[in-house]
């Protein structure tokens, strides 16, 4: 019998999963925030992002404003900023492109915001970040972006796996992603292997040739003991 992660199909290869292009995209963020301010492209828009925060912070049964927290692939920062803002103390942003990072510091520097901000590979167990534990794991866009490479279909694995390993053992971890590519089914069963279904947050609706679909997901998973 085919399981549903073999149903899943992979995505045609883009230039959004090299890290070339995204290093050239943080280059120009840099001069556009260095010559004007602009703090750059938000993924998702703003509301995607807030999202994720209000659910963090609606739910201190899961997330104490204390707890570790880790955004993957934080790009310009915003959505860690958005959480520091909100009441979160103990918040880390990592990205690969060390302009992505510089960028991030900047803003947050302006902003007098206290994030830490690293270049870090959630790919790559040699990055720093590994040596600590987080309790709740975020991720706007990053899994998309590595679904679009030319080696998604080993790198996805690999992210899940890393992600869950940087997860608290105990108190069970959290892993909150929103997604333009992929659906609460497939995430769903893609991650399975290391972490179930908590809850799918509500996000904007759209009906086309009578069927109804969603712009973005947002899904919370939680740890597997």
């Amino acid at each position: 019998m085919t399981s549903d992660v073999e149903k899943i199909s992979e995505l045609d290869p883009s230039e959004l999963g090299k890290k070339d292009y995204w290093e050239n995209a943080y280059k120009l963020e840099l001069t556009n925030y260095a010559d004007h301010g602009d703090v750059g492209e938000v993924w998702f828009g703003e509301d995607a992002g807030q999202r994720m925060v209000n659910w963090m912070s609606e739910h201190p049964e899961y997330i104490l404003p204390g707890d570790a927290i880790l955004d993957n692939g934080t790009g310009n920062g915003m959505l860690c900023m958005d959480m520091a803002e909100e009441g979160f103390t103990n918040v880390t942003g990592v990205d690969y492109c060390q302009e992505a990072i510089l960028l991030a510091q900047k803003i947050r520097d302006e902003a007098g915001c206290d994030v830490d901000f690293q270049v870090g590979n959630i790919l790559d167990k040699a990055s720093p970040f590994f040596q600590k534990k987080f309790k709740v794991v975020t991720d706007k866009g990053t899994f998309d972006a590595i679904s679009l490479s030319e080696t998604a279909k080993t790198d996805k694995l690999t992210y899940i796996a890393n992600t869950a390993s940087i997860l608290e053992d105990t108190g069970c971890g959290l892993f909150i992603i929103t997604s333009c590519n992929w659906t609460e089914h497939e995430l769903t069963a893609m991650f399975a292997t290391h972490f179930k279904h908590l809850e799918t947050i509500p996000t904007p609706s759209f009906t086309f040739g009578g069927k109804q679909g969603n712009t973005v997901t947002t899904v919370i998973f939680q740890k597997l003991s």
